[in-house]
């Protein structure tokens, strides 16, 4: 593929992937917003100690397998089988296990403290058999950088689902309104499933190899057994504060991270999408892959930095004005959680870079180096506090960074330091601007007209100062959209 074409094909694929992510992400925002005000933050957290458990199993889903479909050079029919008839295989397993075990985890783990906690799991853990139907249709259109179905597949199913859930939430006594959250959750994944299948092309063939797979196999277990470690980390803090805490500590503590994580996500993914087999295709050439790596870096940091603390200064009024005063507790959680996500483009371009590269190896010694970091600062904080264990979440974040940025130094020569010069300036005015924002804040005044001032001054206060030192991200950005503009209007 040449440069011109795989650059043409990435920036659509960022186009629609960002598309796709906006359009989900902010239909799924006004129904989490409905369903707060209907549903009491104690349900929320029960729907999250669930959840905690299909994540984790999630990650066997994809085995790995996904990744290696989208990294290998020559990967074929016979490979893309091979691989949907073992995922769909291991999610049903999954699932049976999942159904036996729920009991034990209520009875067990939570000796029995939310009513219904086994019912809840069994339906819920159906998304591993969905997931199980859809993942290789998502290797397939990675591979082949064709975003565009993933746009109809994912807000097909996100506007299904909230039909779904707010009408359960609606009409449902309270008492059950978590059925809701659960109905939303797996409609979502049912539509978005069925919209898939139908939308790709490709199909399973009757065929199976073992000796593929094996192959496959030993690129993928690194990175599952990376992914196993990374988001079983990353929901331990759940599980210990449904089990040392309350429901509602629960609630309030993932209600601050969804506002940053839904704003990030957008961006995040939709780099992380496209960027992984963009690099897969320029593997061979190292300075390519460094100067996609240093681009994802600038561009993401200078869209991703102002959002975050930009979030920070307005978190108090926002929080009252979407979802009420009952969730006030979630407003310094929130703070915490922006300044943490800020540093995602770093991990995420870094850490494609190695995947890209074929060094499953080193991405799986990142993630046990990171994570035991990780878990030695939460044990440090486990019980002093819900808030001390999200300062801890911080503080690793911090340290993940570095730690994941350090084989780059040698594999393109690319150190921590640069990268750190690279995304300085855009760091430095969204703290400015953010400064501002909170100041503002400090007005006794109507707190919606607050919001949208604070909002207004920021966007001005970042973009002024963005022209005014001649940050040369933002001249990208408007090249790009300049460019994608007029393709679009070539081929009307």
């Amino acid at each position: 593929m040449s440069d011109s074409n795989l650059k043409s094909k990435t920036l659509s694929g960022f186009f629609w992937r960002f598309a796709e992510r906006c359009g989900a992400q902010g239909v799924g925002f006004i129904v989490s917003l409905v369903l707060a005000r209907l549903i009491v933050p104690k349900m929320f957290g029960v729907v999250a100690l669930i959840t905690v458990f299909t994540n984790i199993l999630q990650v066997f889903v994809d085995s790995g397998l996904g990744s290696a479909l989208i990294q290998k050079k020559d990967a074929d029919d016979l490979d893309f089988s091979s691989v949907f008839y073992f995922n769909f295989g291991m999610c049903t397993f999954l699932y049976i296990v999942m159904f036996f075990v729920a009991p034990l985890i209520d009875k067990g783990l939570y000796a029995g403290k939310y009513d219904n906690l086994t019912d809840y799991i069994r339906v819920l853990s159906l998304v591993l058999i969905i997931s199980g139907v859809k993942n290789i249709q998502q290797a397939y259109v990675s591979r082949k950088m064709i975003f565009k179905r993933f746009f109809f597949a994912t807000l097909g199913g996100t506007i299904m689902a909230a039909i779904v859930g707010i009408s359960m939430a609606f009409y449902l006594p309270p008492q059950y309104r978590v059925w809701a959250i659960i109905a939303q959750n797996l409609t979502n994944k049912i539509i978005d499933t069925v919209v898939l299948w139908f939308t790709v092309k490709w199909r399973p063939k009757l065929m199976f190899s073992l000796k593929r797979l094996k192959g496959l196999w030993a690129y993928g277990w690194k990175l599952l057994c990376s992914s196993l470690i990374d988001v079983f980390y990353n929901n331990i803090r759940q599980l210990l504060i449904g089990s040392l805490y309350t429901s509602s500590d629960l609630a309030f503590y993932n209600r601050g991270k969804q506002f940053p994580e839904i704003a990030i996500s957008n961006i995040n993914i939709s780099i992380d999408s496209v960027l992984f087999p963009a690099m897969s295709k320029e593997q061979d050439d190292k300075e390519k892959v460094k100067a996609m790596t240093r681009r994802s870096i600038k561009i993401s940091s200078f869209i991703i930095w102002p959002i975050m603390m930009g979030l920070a200064a307005v978190a108090k009024p926002m929080i009252i004005f979407l979802i009420g005063e009952k969730w006030l507790n979630s407003v310094l959680f929130l703070r915490i959680f922006c300044v943490t996500f800020a540093f995602w483009p770093i991990h995420t371009a870094n850490l494609n870079s190695i995947k890209a590269l074929g060094r499953s190896d080193i991405f799986l010694k990142l993630e046990i180096l990171k994570k035991v970091v990780g878990v030695t600062l939460l044990l440090s904080t486990i019980f002093i506090s819900v808030e001390a264990m999200a300062y801890s979440l911080f503080l690793s974040s911090v340290c993940s960074q570095i730690i994941n940025t350090y084989p780059n130094k040698k594999l393109l020569n690319y150190s921590y330091l640069e990268q750190l010069k690279d995304i300085a300036p855009c760091v430095l005015i969204s703290v400015f601007m953010a400064a501002v924002v909170y100041l503002i804040g400090l007005i006794n005044i109507n707190y919606i007209v607050l919001l949208f001032i604070q909002i207004l001054v920021g966007i001005i206060v970042y973009l002024g100062l963005s022209v005014l030192f001649k940050i040369d991200s933002l001249n990208y950005i408007k090249d790009i959209i300049n460019k994608f503009y007029k393709t679009k209007i070539k081929h009307s």
